[in-house]
C-alpha cells in the first residue's frame, strides 16, 4: 500500500466513523456511577447506548447492499432498465436541461450516487474526480492518480460508485477510493506499479469491477493478470496467475455461472476467466491479432464483452474480428463456437436485445458501419452506414448511437431488418477533438460528453 508521503495522498480508515472501543468504555463507566442506582434509568440508558450502534450496523449493512453504478449501464451490458422513455425526439433533438464546460479534458462516461454526478478528466499530469450536482454544477474536484501522458492522454475510466464510495483507475493504473461527499481519498493503490503491470502505448483505460467487500484491478504483465483488493482499505487479498499478456482497453464483467462468481475479461491476446473468489484462472481462449498487423503494433482491444446463458461474445477491431465462446457447464473451459468478420468493434462498444447483437465496426480510424448480428449463429442480419461508427447503449428496445467523428445521437428501433434510425440530433458544444465518451442514462435523462463538455437531456415520456 502506497502510504502518504508530503504532497501525496492519505489513507484513511473508515472505521474512524465509530469508534466502538470508546463507546464500549463510556458505557461502563456511565453504569458504574453511582448516580445510576435506578434499575429502570440503567434500562434507559442501556437502550440509548445501545440503538446508535445497532443503527449505524443496520445502516452499514444496507450500504454494503446497495446498487453499484458504473460503466456501460446495469451490470455492464450496455441496456439500461429505464422506463417511459421517449419513442421519438422532436426535430432539434430532446430538450437540454443543462450543459457544464468546466471538465478538463477526458472521454470517461458518468456515474452516478445519491444525488451527485461522477465522470473524470486530466489536468497536466493527474487525472481528477469530478462531482456535480443534479444541475450540472461542479461540486468539487479530487487528485486520483497520475495521468497518461503520452498518445490520447484524456481520462477514459468511468468512476465506480457504491454508497458514499467512489472507486477510480487512473491512466497509469493508480486506484484510490474516495468519499463520495467531501471528496477526500480514503485510500491509494499503485496497482499496476505494484504488481509489475504493463501496458500498451495508450496506457490503462479499465473502470473497476466490485464484488461483496473486493475490488478487481488488471494489472497484466509477467507476475498476474488480475488482482482482488479489500475495497474498504485496498489491501491485497489475492493475485491471479500470470498469461505474460498486456491488459487490453478492457473493463471486465462479473457472470455468476456453474455456482461461482467469474470475472471474464479481455487482454491483447486472450478472453479469459478468474475465479472472483480466489482469482485461480478458470480458462483462457487466444484472441489474436490478424496475420495483416504489424507486430511493432499494440492491438487496441477496447470492448467489454456480453455474457448470456454459457456464452461470451468478444469483439476486437482492426480486421481481429468477433468471436463467440462456449464455456463448458463446469466453468472450467471453454471453447470457440463461431466466429465472425463483420462487427469487428473498435471502442464504442456493443449490446445484445432480444437475441441480437448491435454496435458498429471498424473499416480504418475515421470510418466505420452500423451493425447487426444473430447471437446464436453469428449471421450478419445488416450492415449500414449511417455518420460514422461510434458508441451504442439501449433501453426499452431502442438503440442510442453516437457518431464518434461529429457528434450525431441517433434513436434507432433494436430489429434485425435494417438500421431504423426514429430520431437524430447533432451535439456541438465542447472542445475539438472526436466523440468517444459512451452515452449514459439515469431516472429519464440521457447524458452526453464531449471532451469537456458534459450534456443532459430530457428524454423522459410527459
Amino acid at each position: 500500500m502506497v502510504r502518504q508521503q508530503p504532497g501525496e495522498w492519505e489513507r484513511r480508515m473508515p472505521c474512524e466513523i465509530f469508534n466502538f472501543a470508546g463507546w464500549r468504555k463510556s458505557k461502563k463507566r456511565i453504569l458504574q456511577s453511582k448516580s445510576f442506582i435506578d434499575q429502570t434509568q440503567k434500562q434507559r440508558i442501556m437502550k440509548n447506548l445501545v440503538m446508535p450502534f445497532i443503527f449505524l450496523v443496520i445502516l452499514s449493512t444496507f450500504a454494503r447492499g446497495q446498487a453499484t453504478s458504473e460503466w456501460r449501464e446495469e451490470n455492464r451490458t450496455g441496456v439500461s432498465a429505464e422506463t417511459g422513455l421517449l419513442q421519438s425526439w422532436p426535430a432539434a433533438g430532446p430538450g437540454l436541461l443543462w450543459c457544464n464546460t468546466e471538465l478538463s479534458k477526458g472521454n470517461a462516461s458518468v456515474s452516478f450516487g445519491g444525488n451527485t454526478i461522477y465522470t473524470t478528466g486530466t489536468i497536466d499530469s493527474v487525472d481528477v474526480l469530478y462531482a456535480l450536482d443534479l444541475k450540472g454544477r461542479m461540486m468539487w474536484q479530487t487528485v486520483m492518480g497520475r495521468a497518461w501522458n503520452e498518445s490520447f492522454p484524456e481520462s477514459r475510466s468511468t468512476p465506480t460508485v457504491e454508497g458514499n464510495y467512489v472507486y477510480t483507475s487512473s491512466g497509469y493504473g493508480d486506484l484510490a477510493c474516495i468519499d463520495g461527499i467531501s471528496g477526500k481519498v480514503i485510500w491509494s493503490y499503485r496497482a499496476s506499479e505494484l504488481n509489475k503491470g504493463t501496458y500498451g502505448k495508450w496506457g490503462i483505460a479499465e473502470s473497476l469491477l466490485l464484488d461483496g467487500n473486493r475490488l478487481f484491478f488488471s494489472p497484466g504483465g509477467p507476475e498476474t493478470m488480475t488482482i482482488a483488493l479489500d475495497k474498504m482499505t485496498g489491501d491485497l487479498i489475492w493475485k491471479s496467475a500470470s498469461l505474460n499478456d498486456k491488459p487490453a482497453y478492457v473493463s471486465p464483467i462479473l457472470i455468476d455461472f456453474a455456482g461461482k462468481k467469474t470475472i471474464v475479461n479481455v487482454s491483447l491476446g486472450h478472453v479469459y476467466a478468474v475465479d472472483a473468489a480466489n482469482g485461480e484462472i478458470l480458462w483462457s481462449v487466444a484472441h489474436e491479432r490478424p496475420a495483416s498487423y504489424n507486430p511493432n503494433w499494440d492491438l487496441i482491444k477496447c470492448t467489454t464483452p456480453l455474457f448470456y446463458h454459457d456464452m461470451v461474445y468478444a469483439t476486437g477491431g482492426y480486421n481481429t474480428g468477433g468471436m463467440m465462446i462456449k464455456v463448458a457447464g463446469d466453468g472450467k473451459s471453454a471453447s470457440v463456437a463461431w466466429t465472425d468478420s463483420v462487427l469487428d468493434n473498435h471502442h464504442g462498444g456493443v449490446v445484445l436485445v432480444n437475441g441480437f447483437i448491435y454496435g458498429s465496426n471498424w473499416l480504418n480510424n475515421g470510418n466505420g458501419n452500423w451493425c447487426c448480428l444473430d447471437w446464436n449463429t453469428g449471421k450478419k442480419m445488416w450492415e449500414d452506414h449511417w455518420n460514422c461508427k461510434g458508441s451504442v447503449i439501449s433501453a426499452e428496445g431502442m438503440l442510442y448511437v453516437y457518431d464518434e467523428k461529429k457528434g450525431n445521437v441517433g434513436l434507432v428501433k433494436a430489429t434485425n431488418e435494417k438500421f431504423d434510425l426514429v430520431s437524430s440530433f447533432q451535439v456541438t458544444r465542447g472542445t475539438t477533438g472526436p466523440f468517444w465518451a459512451h452515452p449514459a442514462i439515469h431516472n429519464g435523462i440521457l447524458y452526453l460528453r464531449h471532451n469537456n463538455a458534459l450534456m443532459a437531456y430530457d428524454i423522459k415520456q410527459k
